[in-house]
């Protein structure tokens, strides 16, 4: 749900010295869950926020290059969808992302992204709670959550995806002016 993070991506994952694509080719041998795992770590001791931007960006390469080429074409060109608001073009291509790899949780996280955009908030959890059964972990759906149940009024629910989602990235860009607008909004918490 983060486009700015998708476009400044880097071309390679350092983590074990490896390019994403052979990373994600080896995804079986778990490999790419080692990756995933030492970034998150980083991710939530990062020092300072711009250290968490970095990691943030390595994770959201990680997640993007997963899959086969066709996969990974059909990932970039949805965004790329997104990015010229052509909603039912993006939707098709998550859709096919979906059908060939239901495994990734991208794919899914991308679909909520394009149902939040058509405001169509039902399909939209639907498909961040698919996120989150494959990548407990993922902070962009956990934020696509809270946006989700804030526009649908649930400020409670907001404020526990938003909690979660910084438990997982506590340096989030934005995260704590967010986290005191929920709680004054939703249990009248000033801070």
């Amino acid at each position: 749900m983060r486009r700015r993070a998708l476009l400044a991506l880097p071309a390679l994952l350092p983590v074990a010295g490896l390019p994403v694509a052979t990373l994600a080719q080896r995804r079986g041998e778990g490999t790419l869950t080692q990756a995933l795992d030492t970034l998150f770590a980083m991710l939530k001791s990062a020092p300072d926020e711009a250290a968490a931007r970095q990691v943030e960006a390595r994770i959201w390469q990680a997640w993007m290059m997963q899959g086969t080429p066709a996969v990974q074409l059909l990932m970039r060109r949805g965004v790329r969808n997104i990015e010229a608001q052509a909603l039912a073009d993006a939707l098709e291509d998550f859709d096919a992302v979906i059908a060939l790899s239901p495994e990734i949780a991208e794919g899914w996280n991308k679909r909520a992204t394009v149902y939040f955009l058509m405001q169509q908030d039902d399909n939209s959890s639907r498909d961040i709670l698919e996120t989150l059964v494959r990548e407990p972990r993922h902070f962009g759906a956990l934020a696509g959550l809270s946006m989700v149940r804030e526009r649908q009024g649930d400020l409670s629910g907001a404020l526990r995806a938003w909690e979660s989602a910084l438990a997982i990235y506590p340096r989030m860009a934005g995260g704590e002016e967010r986290l005191r607008l929920l709680r004054r909004q939703a249990i009248g918490e000033d801070l």
